[in-house]
């Protein structure tokens, strides 16, 4: 091997030791290499689901004669679909940050989805103020159901862990009871919400041809930018990463690390709150009376490790996930399994879980290296001084 592909190795080595990013990306890269193999086996061609990829980000494909043709549509389910992952994604890398482990963005997501429901079918239908105060009622309801976990945590030091997952439960049944108390309700729906009360937006649905993308597509880029703001540019972020970092530390620097936790759980709540406001009243006419989890609140812990728990990262991750969901119908349309997305969503949190490994791994390989790079150097020296 040249000295200059040695070089470059090195340096692709030393990326993915440095960079959480890079990580990342081959990480997804190795997923989708996988789900490759997989459709191989099965007897399949793997280039009908990148050609359902492609169509959903880009809207083109080619029709039966041939003819390119390009339909939005594609694209504004596709961001529609992104939208809860987004939002899941950014409440367990919030609390991340901080430390915690919000395994609960499912609960948050249902009592935020519930209280949605619950004023869009209640409160008063006047436009532009109906459907802000069902979205504020998800956010805040949302925010404490997890600043009750976040309260537990700090006061009483119960695992927040074993908190959410047994709030997902309650979270649950808790809407049923609700929901299925309103007047006119069935065991699956509640009646339709007045118009007041949707997130539709005739332009939007113009513009990608009668797709589900609503006006929650701002709400999720407002969430992303405010999720940056406070936590890397304000001094409560710093108090709660710091928090996150070292507890200790932190409580020795002044940082009032009870306030911290009980406010960061609250804000991931928050996040998962209103993903949950901008489904139930964004991709539906009707309140839904749910009888198993969306596990966009699960899916969202994936979505966070794969972006890093940053802002931006986990974002693109969100697009990424809601793009092999939105490719499914298209898959199946080709002869691919729907479950290839699955599969390939599970390989990518799979290796991702491995990310250490592959740096201890790395860092051994580069160790090994610099030995033998060591023991050539000194055997040269040997031989130019027996010369």
């Amino acid at each position: 091997m040249s000295d200059a592909k040695i070089e470059k190795k090195h340096k692709l080595q030393d990326l993915l030791l440095k960079s959480d990013a890079a990580v990342s990306v081959v990480v997804v890269l190795l997923g989708f290499l996988f789900g490759t193999i997989i459709i191989l086996c099965v007897g399949r061609n793997p280039g009908n689901m990148y050609k359902s990829f492609f169509q959903s980000l880009t809207g083109l494909y080619t029709d039966k004669r041939g003819n390119l043709v390009w339909n939005i549509r594609y694209v504004g389910e596709w961001l529609a679909v992104s939208m809860p992952y987004i939002l899941c994604g950014l409440c367990m890398a919030f609390a991340a940050r901080a430390g915690l482990f919000n395994i609960g963005g499912e609960g948050q997501y249902v009592v935020g989805m519930t209280a949605a429901q619950v004023v869009a079918i209640y409160f008063f239908q006047i436009p532009g103020l109906h459907w802000f105060v069902a979205i504020v009622a998800a956010i805040l309801a949302g925010a404490v159901w997890g600043g009750i976990v976040g309260f537990l945590k700090a006061k009483y030091e119960v695992s927040e862990v074993v908190a959410t997952i047994m709030l997902n439960y309650v979270a649950l049944y808790l809407s049923r009871i609700i929901c299925m108390a309103i007047p006119g309700s069935s065991t699956y729906k509640t009646p339709n919400y007045p118009e007041t009360a949707l997130l539709r937006w005739s332009f939007l649905e113009k513009l990608t041809r009668g797709s589900t993308l609503n006006i929650g597509l701002f709400f999720v880029i407002l969430a992303v930018f405010v999720y940056w703001l406070l936590m890397e540019k304000t001094k409560l972020g710093f108090s709660l990463r710091a928090t996150g970092f070292n507890k200790d530390a932190a409580r020795y620097a002044g940082i009032p690390v009870v306030s911290s936790i009980v406010i960061s759980m609250a804000i991931s709540g928050a996040f998962a709150g209103l993903a949950g406001g901008t489904v139930a009243l964004g991709s539906f006419k009707y309140g839904r009376v749910i009888s198993g989890q969306d596990n966009y609140g699960f899916m969202g812990i994936a979505v966070a490790l794969v972006g890093n728990n940053t802002a931006l990262g986990t974002a693109l991750a969100g697009l990424l996930f809601g793009l092999l969901h939105a490719s499914q119908p298209l898959m199946q349309s080709r002869q691919i399994p729907k479950e290839i997305t699955f599969i390939i969503q599970g390989l990518i949190v799979v290796f991702i879980a491995l990310r250490e490994g592959l740096r201890i791994f790395l860092k051994w390989r580069k160790k090994k290296a610099s030995q033998k790079a060591a023991v050539s150097i000194e055997e040269k020296n040997n031989q130019s001084a027996n010369n």
